[in-house]
């Protein structure tokens, strides 16, 4: 054999090797590493590396949540190329946001650490996907679709309605632009939930004096926001304004309850603020002045066994509160749970009340 082929044929296997264990030291260090010395040492990311360190997920490493050059194939190569590229070519970000799709991948890693609540999310009405939403005929047939319907389904989406699904009619028949979105979820955990928001991880308490451990916990805060999709930045619920609501010329009395403010920004009444106009289900009548969270699963959105909380097994009427004629015990019922008064059912009360106003 020719000895300069000879020697071609050696050097190149050995300069594979030596680039392989190099950049697999390299690969290794990066995702092992402190993200001070890795991450944040880039000045684009700065941002968010420091909105982390001040999170409940701090102790968490950046590729828990975000994945690495080759956790998802081709494609998170292809994603962190880019981004080594941008770097090189010092491409000016004021302000590093996930896109839609890059979001959806960090949600399926949401679920490693907070499994029973993505569970719940899955079995509730939340996880609604793009298809069942833009595509629900008997719902596009009476209201005309608009771009206001990305507030709260879509709110991550990059473009408009019309990006989204054609015909804008109330005709149809529609069908989304990319059928690839059919199953994306509409409403996915970071549309309540901000992942750098400021928080504190929880903590043992002290045993020492088991008496006072009660008194040693802090009022929790809820660490709610709303996704402002105009503004792209998160509004904490404690931001939030609190709900006026009317019904006529009577100021309904509406809980206080911090999470409230958070689903009133998509359940909300019409621009009069009138209860149970548009898509409100603020509680009226017998359940006035209770929260959402009163009755409903903070997750799965669930109600169920929300009446046991509250109710005896018989009411006053003699009538177990769970097969009265309300929305509860039958979606066709007049009565919705949501608005229901005593007076719905004892008509004769209602006519005397509504006699004794008269008069």
């Amino acid at each position: 054999m020719n000895r300069k082929l000879k020697t071609v044929l050696l050097t190149i296997p050995a300069i594979l090797i030596v680039c392989t264990l190099a950049f697999g030291s390299f690969y290794t260090y990066w995702n092992t590493a402190s993200p001070d010395k890795t991450c944040s040492s880039c000045h684009e990311i700065g941002k968010s590396v420091n909105s982390q360190a001040q999170s409940s997920h701090r102790y968490l490493h950046c590729k828990e949540c975000h994945g690495t050059a080759l956790s998802n194939g081709l494609h998170s190569m292809k994603e962190k190329g880019m981004m080594v590229v941008n770097h090189v070519k010092n491409k000016k970000v004021e302000n590093i946001k996930l896109n839609e799709e890059q979001l959806l991948e960090v949600l399926i890693n949401c679920k490693r650490c907070h499994s029973s609540e993505y569970a719940k999310w899955t079995s509730g009405g939340h996880s609604v996907d793009y298809e069942h939403v833009f595509l629900n005929t008997k719902h596009n047939s009476a209201e005309q679709i608009n771009y206001d319907c990305l507030r709260c389904h879509g709110m991550f989406f990059e473009g408009n309605v019309s990006d989204v699904v054609e015909p804008m009619n109330i005709k149809g028949p529609w069908k989304l632009k990319d059928a690839k979105m059919a199953t994306n979820p509409a409403i996915p955990c970071m549309a309540c939930h901000q992942i750098h928001q400021d928080g504190t991880p929880k903590a043992r308490p002290d045993y020492a004096d088991p008496k006072t451990i009660f008194y040693q916990k802090k009022t929790a805060i809820s660490k709610l926001g709303f996704y402002d999709r105009h503004e792209k930045v998160y509004f904490p619920a404690t931001e939030l304004p609190a709900l006026n609501l009317w019904a006529g010329e009577r100021k309904v009395k509406v809980s206080d309850d911090i999470i409230l403010r958070n689903c009133v920004q998509c359940h909300a009444p019409n621009a009069h603020h009138q209860a149970g106009t548009a898509d409100d289900r603020t509680p009226r009548g017998v359940h006035e002045g209770l929260s959402c969270t009163a009755c409903h699963d903070a997750h799965s959105n669930d109600a169920k066994n929300s009446c046991a909380s509250c109710h005896p097994a018989i009411s006053n009427c003699k009538i177990d509160v769970t097969k009265m004629n309300t929305s509860y015990a039958d979606a066709t019922s007049p009565n919705n749970i949501h608005f229901v008064a005593c007076a719905d059912c004892h008509k004769e009360e209602k006519r005397r009340i509504v006699s004794t106003m008269r008069n």
